[in-house]
């Protein structure tokens, strides 16, 4: 297993900020799949910071979030 790290940013669809942060995860070597880790990145990060940021009045979907990785690599930190 591999540890990588990808700058991204999440944009919602209404909910007018945006996640610019990093995302950490383990895979086996080889070729990252973007549209995977996309959806990875808004099951396991973005749903929850807009969880936070919307409040409880507000429902969140998983849908209704961009997720744009701009740069992956090896992460031994």
């Amino acid at each position: 297993m591999v540890t990588y790290v990808a700058q991204f940013t999440a944009k919602h669809r209404i909910i007018q900020i945006e996640q610019n942060s990093i995302f950490i995860w383990r895979q086996e070597s080889g070729d990252i799949d973007t549209s995977l880790l996309e959806d990875k990145i808004r099951r396991e990060s973005s749903i929850h910071f807009y969880h936070l940021v919307a409040g409880q009045n507000y429902e969140v979907e998983k849908d209704d979030i961009a997720v744009t990785v701009w740069k992956t690599m090896p992460f031994s930190g």
